[in-house]
């Protein structure tokens, strides 16, 4: 396996679990993950938030941790990079108002490299309309979004993901099992035990 460089996107709040665990799993694997935020640099941090299923109507959320940066969005050439992975929570409901980050996923998408985008990261995808005719997941309260962007919205499990390249998604971080494993395989990535 030939170790990929992926591009991680993150900011304030997003979610915890779906910042820290792909961060660290898709290193594990051995690829390089660039972790960035827009308008933050290498070394600076950006607060998560814990986003649980407690019986209420939606998810609630608890503080998280200091998330560090190790790489600085304004350097960032998205050429550079095989793939992309975005954490969802709240922060792409701020993240797509800014349009380098709109440029960033449309060059990815453009490009047919893998997508990977969880939770509310379906808030990016559907405002740089790069979604039509996909099946997509996301966090079911997004599903307008991702209808009115013109993908259809995939009903799945809480745990579970669906492919619909260069796309991965799934609805929230219980399906990180599934969410990663397709998005190894979209990136070519085989493990050997």
């Amino acid at each position: 396996m030939a170790a990929k460089k992926i591009l991680f996107l993150t900011g304030d709040f997003a979610e915890d679990y779906e910042t820290m665990v792909p961060f660290q799993a898709l290193q594990a694997v051995g690829h390089t993950v660039d972790a960035v935020c827009p308008g933050k640099k290498a070394g600076e941090r950006v607060k998560t938030a814990i986003h649980d299923f407690e019986g209420d109507q939606t998810y609630t959320e608890k503080p998280g941790h200091q998330f560090t940066l190790n790489a600085s969005f304004d350097d960032i050439d998205p050429a550079r990079y095989d793939a992309i992975a975005i954490a969802g929570g709240r922060a792409p409901e701020y993240l797509r108002l800014d349009k380098r980050v709109i440029d960033l996923v449309r060059h990815f998408a453009s490009a047919q490299k893998p997508i990977a985008a969880i939770c509310h990261a379906a808030q990016l995808l559907a405002a740089a309309d790069v979604i039509r005719g996909k099946r997509i997941s996301a966090y079911p309260a997004c599903a307008p979004e991702v209808r009115l962007a013109g993908g259809d919205y995939a009903d799945i499990p809480v745990d579970a993901a669906i492919t619909d390249a260069p796309f991965v998604t799934a609805p929230a971080w219980p399906a990180h099992p599934e969410w990663l494993r397709q998005f190894l395989i979209l990136l070519g990535t085989r493990i050997e035990l």
